[in-house]
């Protein structure tokens, strides 16, 4: 293990007040610079950055949240269905509560699609992006898909149906090794065991009839959110949208996400981006950020020194106990 990963980053906890409650994150590191937003993937939560965060430049901040209906943010009313542009909204909304002019995004699996869409559709607003494993959801035929909206709405009407009785009928509940082992399967093995207690934390709570059993807490309807229709094409448009903004695509080599059809859009943002840097991970996961936190943070800390580099007039770095002072870095531009 590095040793940077065992050191403790400061962070604040933080609430953004929405129309339907509150969606909650923590601030690590600089709060006196922009810092970048980092979104979690589908059915996860800000604990996916647990191990990474540690090992990113100290100069910088990074402001993880939870989605809505994820972690500890709160779920949207009965009777409504999570969509796609909900998600992308967020990115919206905080970046309005902070006043911000520019917007820094990572986002990993869904959070990248997030992202993606986000930058595509307000590339004014975004000075760097960082992809996780995703570019945009893999596309299938017309024929799969009106199947899938199909099944999602049936399944949809069955989970809203058992929030209504949330009262009277307790979720199921498991051991937390139980709860361990189908995360750990759910996910289809792409996190580590060991490294399932990072999102855990923030996915389940204790039965208060059963003290030793737990049930996952996050809301059952994310699992049948609405997408954006995964055309191909209009990824490649969106991709021509992206221009000289600092983006780096990273990915597992072998067992990524990403489709033969994305390499069409890596080509795209190459030809179009001269800022566009795309990485591929060995021996890596999905999670390539949690399991392989090292590597992946090697690169993506060249990237960030790179494009949002130490400002030398704003701070300095004391040698003697690593302190570093942030003299004059009140900005939140």
């Amino acid at each position: 293990m590095d040793k940077r990963e065992q050191d403790v980053v400061p962070y604040k906890e933080i609430t953004i007040e929405v129309p339907w409650g509150q969606v909650v994150g923590r601030w690590y590191g600089n709060r006196k610079v922009r810092p970048i937003l980092a979104i979690h993937g589908w059915m996860d939560n800000l604990g996916t950055w647990d191990r990474l965060i540690p090992l990113l430049p100290k100069h910088m901040g990074y402001l993880c949240i939870d989605l809505p209906g994820h972690g500890r943010s709160s779920k949207l009313q009965t009777g409504v269905t999570y969509h796609v542009f909900d998600y992308v909204l967020t990115i919206v909304r905080i970046v309005k509560e902070y006043k911000w002019r520019k917007v820094s995004l990572m986002g990993h699996s869904m959070g990248a699609i997030i992202c993606y869409f986000y930058t595509a559709l307000n590339p004014h607003m975004v000075d760097m992006l960082i992809q996780i494993d995703l570019i945009k959801d893999a596309y299938f035929s017309l024929n799969h898909q009106i199947k899938e909206i199909n099944i999602r709405i049936e399944k949809l009407l069955i989970e809203n149906e058992r929030l209504e009785n949330s009262g009277i009928h307790m979720p199921p509940c498991y051991s937390y090794e139980e709860l361990e082992e189908t995360h750990y399967r759910g996910c289809g093995k792409s996190v580590h065991k060991e490294y399932c207690k990072h999102l855990l934390n923030r996915s389940i709570d204790r039965a208060e009839q059963h003290p030793a059993k737990f049930y996952f807490s996050r809301d059952p309807r994310i699992k049948y959110y609405v997408r954006l229709p995964a055309e191909h094409n209009l990824g490649i448009e969106m991709a021509k949208l992206i221009r000289n903004i600092p983006y780096m695509l990273i990915r597992s080599d072998k067992h990524s996400f990403m489709t033969t059809a994305d390499e069409e859009i890596v080509q795209v943002l190459r030809t179009n981006n001269p800022n566009f840097h795309y990485i591929r991970v060995e021996n890596s996961t999905h999670h390539l950020h949690l399991n392989n936190a090292e590597e992946v943070a090697k690169h993506i800390n060249s990237f960030i020194l790179q494009h949002r580099p130490v400002i030398l007039d704003s701070w300095s770095l004391d040698d003697t106990d690593n302190s570093v002072n942030y003299a004059n870095t009140n900005s939140k531009l």
